[in-house]
């Protein structure tokens, strides 16, 4: 196929989807907007990129063991089941291919919301050769403390350092928090991101990664549970571990999760308890839905507590999601972390100090209890 077409789907699944037909070089052909009342597309070989709203997508950058596609897809499942807005069940799977350190792009999407997708692409007459969130429409900036941002109708999509999430505009400086944010607000350049996804699509989280079968999920699910022990994901190791009967086995998962988790996190210090250790930098891993989902338990916390305030929320992939909320009278900490905690997230006081006549206080903020 010589020629792509690109179609962005409206998060309004009324709205006209905005198209552009593009050839090899990524020429622009032709450009405009499909809708199920317009002219019936033409039948030619024409290869179609559908970009898609990355607010109903979760995206990790995981290291996988090895094996096949199938199986890698179950461990990746396995590892974000905590983050699942749904049971693992009915979600899809979709990886990006292997970076230099090893680890590589996972998309998480409901069959649910992949359906829709596929129906919206039907009544325009389409079907997708790949499926691409919006999120991952921003080139991922090589500063650190910067986030490329493209605004895609009512969301934001934000790129960072292995980060692409989707959010409501107001969240996009909360979660940017010191870090600089650079608007692509010129057509060209919100027309040359497209044009590079469209030739490289960063992931499919629709064709290449189809649905396995029954047979094939359970073998899936019973690897990706032999393989929690290399992901390391769950602090239940220790507990499976000591389950079993066989002492020696357990001595071995033992010996075998510490060993990974050296390699997992290879700062650790020579005299640290590798398991321990690791249990607590996975603590620090952003709860389910990320920075925005924090964001939101923290805005209702706070309106519940007269003159707080939610001055800083950063994230950070080694420190986790830390805010700093300032109040007026010491027990309003307790009043927050007792909001926080209402809506099942967990909240750690790090340091507090007075400020004249307001206190502020650094916590973080994880999965629940």
């Amino acid at each position: 196929m010589s020629r792509t077409r690109l179609v962005l789907i409206p998060a309004e699944g009324t709205d006209p989807a905005p198209f552009l037909m593009l050839d090899a070089e990524g020429r622009v052909l032709e450009r405009g907007h499909l809708s199920p009342d317009s002219p019936p597309v033409p039948a030619t070989r024409v290869r179609t990129v559908a970009i898609v709203p990355g607010a109903d997508v979760l995206i990790r950058w995981l290291t996988l063991p090895a094996g096949r596609p199938v199986q890698q897809r179950a461990a990746a499942l396995w590892a974000l089941r905590e983050n699942l807005a749904v049971e693992a069940a009915g979600m899809r799977v979709a990886l990006g291919p292997v970076e230099a350190d090893g680890s590589r792009l996972v998309a998480a999407v409901s069959e649910g919301r992949l359906m829709a997708w596929t129906d919206a692409l039907a009544r325009l007459g389409l079907k997708a050769d790949a499926l691409v969130p919006d999120s991952l429409v921003p080139a991922e900036p090589e500063d650190a403390d910067t986030f490329n941002a493209i605004t895609f109708g009512p969301v934001v999509a934000l790129r960072g350092q292995r980060l692409a999430v989707s959010v409501q505009p107001d969240l996009a400086p909360v979660i940017a928090g010191e870090r600089r944010l650079v608007p692509i607000e010129s057509d060209a350049g919100l027309e040359a991101r497209l044009i590079a996804t469209a030739l490289t699509p960063p992931v499919d989280l629709g064709g290449s990664e189809r649905r396995t079968t029954a047979g094939e999920g359970w073998k899936a699910w019973r690897l990706a549970g032999a393989l929690a022990l290399a992901m390391l994901v769950s602090p239940l190791v220790l507990t499976a571990a000591a389950a079993i009967r066989d002492d020696m086995a357990a001595s071995r998962l033992r010996e075998d999760a510490e060993a990974r988790a050296r390699v997992l996190f290879p700062d650790m210090a020579a005299d640290a308890d590798p398991l321990a250790e690791a249990e607590r930098r996975l603590a620090l891993t952003p709860p389910p839905g990320g920075v925005a989902v924090v964001a939101a338990v923290l805005f209702q916390a706070l309106e519940g507590v007269p003159g707080a305030e939610l001055d800083s929320l950063t994230a950070d992939p080694v420190s986790g999601v830390r805010a700093t909320v300032s109040y007026t009278a010491f027990q309003d900490l307790e009043a927050i972390r007792s909001g926080v905690e209402a809506l099942g997230l967990s909240m750690v006081e790090e340091a507090t100090l007075e400020e004249g006549d307001r206190i502020a206080s650094d916590i973080i903020v994880g999965v629940g209890a």
